[in-house]
């Protein structure tokens, strides 16, 4: 008998491949860390040189974001304008319109696919909701151009309303269209990973169907859902294709949907297209608007993981 006690002990240890294996995924997973820590340092070694040719107070609280600085020193405009306020206005406000068309059409379609559709109708509703996360950004940014701005421009003018040709309410809407598919199969993952033990209690306290939804189902999963909906936040602030094509490059400080703006990714880009000098205030900038958005995407990340682990609960 002991003999056998100690064959099953020896034959449970792991054997070398997997010990080899195991150490292949250890330096893998560390290999992403590194990486990460790596382009923070390069992001904040180039945002340090920026700031030491302009002030932090400036690029945090300035008004004006235009930094087209001249080639010599007499030019109009030769000291620039970096004040990151205007950027930071136009991508929340896209940001927050995005999230009013997806959040309603996200989280209904998550409940009816999760407890109103039949299978049938599941299964090819929930792939073409899945095809929507598959479509280039860039065909979304046609589609805000070509269709959506023209229509709101149109609709607008029948009620007397300026509109411009590239709007933040049309950017706003097809940003929107795009990220519904990720509010939806998060929301609906979370949904179904409520135990039916809950929603056979309530049925058996004489709740209805929607009561039981509304009540149970959709607070046992809060957690889950207010997480995907920061992380869809996160997804909003970090676009740039439909932005560039629909709400341009102007940086103002607006609050109104129906003017142009722009916004910190899309800066990025025009700042660092074509040939150029990096040792310019102006080149530099991007690596500032750079490091600025990555702490605060990654502070909506920090913020969604918090509120996942902090409110779950653990049902038997």
């Amino acid at each position: 008998m002991t003999d056998n006690i100690v064959d099953i002990t020896t034959k449970s240890r792991p054997i070398w491949g997997d010990r080899a294996i195991i150490a292949v995924l250890g330096v893998m997973a560390g290999f992403a860390i590194l990486v990460t820590i790596g382009i923070v340092f390069s992001l904040a070694f180039e945002a340090y040189r920026f700031f030491e040719k302009v002030p932090v107070g400036d690029f945090l609280f300035g008004l004006e974001w235009s930094p087209q600085t001249a080639i010599r020193a007499d030019q109009v405009g030769s000291a620039g304008s970096f004040g990151v306020l205007p950027l930071i206005n136009g991508t929340l406000l896209i940001s927050a319109i995005a999230m009013l068309v997806a959040t309603p059409l996200g989280l209904l379609s998550a409940i009816y696919l999760s407890e109103y559709a039949p299978k049938s109708a599941r299964s090819w509703i929930k792939p073409a909701l899945e095809i929507l996360a598959g479509i280039p950004t860039v065909v979304y940014g046609f589609f805000a151009a070509l269709t959506l701005a023209p229509f709101i421009r149109m609709t607008g003018g029948q009620f007397g309303l300026e509109v411009a040709s590239e709007s933040a309410l049309a950017a706003g809407i097809a940003m929107g269209i795009m990220i519904v598919p990720l509010i939806s199969s998060l929301s609906d993952d979370v949904i179904n990973a409520v135990p039916q033990s809950l929603r056979d209690a309530s049925f058996g306290l004489g709740a209805t169907h929607s009561e039981t939804i509304r009540k149970v189902v959709l607070p046992a999963a809060l957690p889950g859902i207010s997480g995907s909906l920061l992380l869809a936040t996160s997804r909003a602030v970090g676009e740039t294709m439909i932005v560039l094509m629909a709400a341009g490059m102007a940086a103002k400080l607006s609050l109104n949907p129906l003017d142009a703006v722009t916004t910190i990714t899309v800066q990025i880009v025009a700042l660092l297209t074509g040939d150029q000098e990096f040792d310019s205030a102006k080149t530099l900038s991007a690596f500032a608007l750079g490091l600025f958005l990555f702490i605060i995407t990654l502070g909506i990340n920090v913020v969604a993981l918090g509120i996942v682990r902090k409110y779950q609960e653990q049902y038997d």
